[in-house]
């Protein structure tokens, strides 16, 4: 998505806490990504025992970062305004996951549909509660997924949308 909107993109910074549930696949997942769309990667890494977001971006800067990647847990989510605030001030175009960081002005986020995916928890509690064994339900992938955009923040840092993107877009913060 990010490479539609900046064909000319060959650096990628990833703000993530490796320390945090989860980090590792989801680093890794973005590090196959990268390779096949030919980017360097900047790893970006936020701890709890240093949260600092001015560091991290002061080393994409150095770094020359075209755009960022917000990988979401809870300490990413907890400095989600700050993120989004640096990524505007740097003016760096910005991803995370989930709708909430396109509300906190980050740019844009792809991510599963939270209200869908508590909606298939609740069919999962039902069949527990009914007597289903939880060893025995499938593990189901997410089954749908949205795109928001903010083009706010998009006129904030002088980036253009291109209209196929935002044809795409199940919601648009203007």
């Amino acid at each position: 998505m990010l490479k539609e909107i900046l064909p000319r993109m060959s650096r990628l910074a990833i703000v993530w806490d490796p320390e945090g549930p989860g980090p590792r696949i989801a680093f890794s997942e973005y590090e196959a990504a990268v390779r096949v769309l030919k980017l360097r990667l900047q790893s970006l890494e936020l701890r709890a025992s240093k949260p600092s977001v001015t560091d991290a971006f002061q080393a994409a800067k150095s770094g020359r970062a075209d755009a960022l990647i917000v990988v979401a847990n809870p300490l990413t989510s907890v400095h989600r305004q700050a993120i989004a605030e640096h990524a505007i001030k740097n003016r760096l175009p910005s991803i995370g996951e989930g709708r909430a960081y396109v509300e906190s002005t980050g740019l844009m986020s792809y991510a599963a549909n939270r209200e869908d995916l508590l909606r298939r928890a609740a069919v999962y509690v039902d069949k527990i509660l009914k007597g289903a064994k939880p060893a025995d339900l499938p593990v189901e992938q997410p089954r749908k997924f949205e795109l928001v955009i903010n083009l706010k923040t998009a006129k904030q840092i002088s980036l253009n949308i291109p209209p196929n993107v935002l044809a795409r877009a199940d919601k648009v913060i203007k």
